[in-house]
């Protein structure tokens, strides 16, 4: 016992302070994406050409982004002659409506607070969460077990994974949903207490990502369940993540 206060002591206090300070982002981190307003030059499509999920189109004399598409892999920023697609390193880039998440040069950037008050009314402030790796790679499931590490220690939210669907609030689903876990993705949702709410974590799970047109795969959740909640990356940093999750409990941090 008394080994284990003196490492206490000796550790300190080790959980960082996000969300109340900014994260200490990394210098290679891509966040929100911007769209510059200047005109892109006629028939240039070579961020397209350059985007391996066709997340960017072409809008006029302009482009689109869809962060729900988005690997975040900032190739189309590179190969952009006129500098038109940049990444900020603002890491806060959930949403709650599916075309929230199109960047266009005219979209700004709005802090959406949660719109469905049932959520917070049947959640009061805790949050239980079933989560489902739907044939994902283990990025956003591993980015997602760090938010319960000391470093992130999301249960001083009231936010916990349980292992059984019976316990859950809501399934959080990980991966482009492959064919063989189609269905128990669909037994452990239908497990749930109802209400119940969806969160499509990453952009396998939003869109099918690099595997949206595999034919083992769904190409997301969406063709299953529709999600209350959209996180989008590949994977999606711990403070997006946590981020995310507190916002879908009605708190505002801004």
């Amino acid at each position: 016992m008394l080994k284990t206060l003196k490492a206490r002591l000796t550790q300190g206090y080790r959980t960082n302070k996000f969300p109340y300070a900014a994260p200490q982002m990394p210098d290679r981190f891509a966040g929100l994406p911007e769209i510059a307003g200047t005109a892109c030059p006629p028939e240039c499509s070579l961020c397209a050409e350059a985007c391996p999920t066709d997340a960017v189109t072409r809008s006029g004399d302009s482009v689109a982004l869809d962060m729900g598409k988005c690997l975040f892999c900032s190739a189309c920023a590179k190969a952009c002659p006129s500098k038109t697609i940049s990444f900020t390193s603002q890491h806060d880039l959930a949403a709650f409506r599916r075309e929230s998440l199109i960047r266009t040069k005219d979209s700004g950037y709005e802090y959406e607070l949660q719109p469905n008050h049932q959520i917070a009314d049947l959640c009061g402030r805790s949050l239980k969460i079933r989560q489902v790796s739907a044939g994902g790679c283990a990025a956003c499931e591993l980015d997602f077990n760090v938010l319960n590490t000391l470093a992130w220690d999301m249960g001083r939210f009231s936010i916990q994974v349980v292992a059984s669907p019976r316990h859950a609030d809501c399934v959080l689903v990980t991966g482009p949903v492959s064919r063989n876990m189609l269905l128990a993705l669909k037994k452990t949702y239908e497990a749930v207490p109802k209400p119940s709410f969806v969160i499509a974590c990453g952009t396998c799970a939003i869109s099918g990502g690099l595997y949206a047109e595999n034919p083992e795969t769904c190409g997301g959740v969406e063709e299953i369940l529709k999600p209350d909640l959209y996180v989008p990356g590949c994977p999606p940093h711990p403070a997006t993540l946590l981020e995310a999750l507190i916002r879908f409990l009605g708190r505002r941090l801004r």
